[in-house]
Parts: C-alpha cells; structure tokens; sequence
C-alpha cells in the first residue's frame, strides 16, 4: 500500500494492523476517528506528517512479523459473527472482572488518588453502554448483515441511520477511555499504589486496546462495506 499524506487511517490499518501502533504512539484516534486522512489528522496534532508516514512504512515493511489477519477479505457476515464471537464475549466477561477490582481500588485508595472516583464512574458508565450497544448489535445490525450478504434486501429500514448512531456511541466510548487514560497517566501505577492496584490498570488497558480493534474493525470494515452492498442494492 502506497502510503500518503492524503491517505486515509482506517484504511492503512485496515489493510495492515501493525500500522496502528504508529498512529497509538502519536496519540491519533485510528478506530472512531479513522475516517480522517493523515495529513489532516497531523495538523491536528501539529505533527510533521513525513514523520508519520516515513514510521507507518518502516514498521509495515518490516517483514520479520506477520502483519496479522487480513480482515477485509473476509465475508462480511463471518466478520459479524467473530466481532460477536470474540470481542462482544470479552467485554462481556472483563466488565465482571474488572468493576470489582475498581471499586475495590477506588474505596481503599481514593482518599489519596481522587482519579480513581472518575475513573470508576468512567467505566461503569461505559460498560452499560457497552452492554447496551452490543446486545442492538445482535439483536439488529449484524442479523440485517447477514441478510445483506445473502442477498435479501426486502428490509423497508436500511442501516444508515443505525449504523450512524452506532458510529457515535463508539465516539463517547473512545472519549471515555481517553479520559481514563489521562486520569491514570497511562495506565500507570503511582509508587503507593498495591498490586490489586496495578492489576486493575492493566486489565482497563488491555481493555481499551480491545477496545480499539472491535471500533476498527466496526467502523472501518464492517460498517462501510455493509453500507456500500445496501447502497448498490438500493441503486441497482
């Protein structure tokens, strides 16, 4: 892939994922804000964008690992049932994990770290929203997928709108987890903090790097190509 200042993030990490780390490590949003080309991101961020493309290329020409799974040449309806299947599971069970951790760090250490109180407001906002927005996935969007794929199209509602609405509660998820991370440094434990403490961040981190694979894989995949096979269908 020929990268360019004109080319647009959700694409490049859709076509290789190792490319986000790059864009992770300048701090641009590649999964709810993907949509944006990396120029426009950059001057945003006021960063140089030759530097960005120069380490997008250094890390995807890099051929000692595999560039992991080729996303977009599966079935749409197969890339439903894995976003169900693994990532939907995962939050499912990590939310139960990780709420009683957070309290528990939040009642025993929140004297001295006051963030803690934020942070498990934070995410007990975000996991019944989570919980919300997946179960309409099931329930709804992926089904009406699987219909587009099999080629029936008698469904009067098309998917823009709810997919639109869907699009911008994953925005408030990644501003969420913005926040959180701003609020713990990084996921980072201060010197008092216990190992219950440290633990706890780690599971919000790996949380929120999941986090980031499941909106890609939605917002920059599954999503627009659903869209187009509905536009064309209705066009055709």
């Amino acid at each position: 892939m020929d990268i360019q200042k004109e080319s647009i993030i959700g694409d490049v990490v859709a076509h290789d994922y190792r490319a986000a780390s790059v864009f992770k490590k300048f701090g641009i949003d590649f999964c709810c804000n993907g949509n944006r080309s990396i120029g426009d991101a950059c001057a945003d961020k006021n960063i140089d964008d030759s530097e960005i493309i120069n380490a997008v290329n250094n890390v995807l020409s890099n051929n000692t690992g595999q560039g992991g799974i080729d996303f977009t040449s599966w079935p749409l309806d197969l890339l439903a049932d894995y976003i169900e299947k693994k990532h939907h599971r995962y939050v499912d069970s990590k939310i139960e994990d990780i709420l009683p951790y957070l309290q528990k760090i939040a009642r025993v250490h929140g004297g001295r770290h006051s963030e803690l109180l934020e942070v498990e407001q934070l995410f007990s906002a975000s996991a019944k929203e989570l919980t919300s927005h997946m179960r309409e996935e099931e329930a709804v969007i992926f089904p009406k997928i699987r219909s587009l794929v099999n080629g029936n199209t008698n469904d009067e509602e098309t998917l823009d709108q709810s997919i639109a609405e869907l699009m911008h509660q994953h925005d408030q998820e990644g501003e969420r987890f913005r926040r959180i991370d701003a609020l713990t440094n990084g996921y980072t434990t201060p010197e008092d903090g216990c190992n219950t403490y440290r633990v706890t961040l780690a599971m919000l981190k790996e949380f929120e790097e999941d986090l980031h694979l499941h909106i890609h894989l939605e917002n920059n995949i599954l999503f627009p190509k659903a869209l187009e096979i509905e536009h064309k269908t209705v066009n055709a």
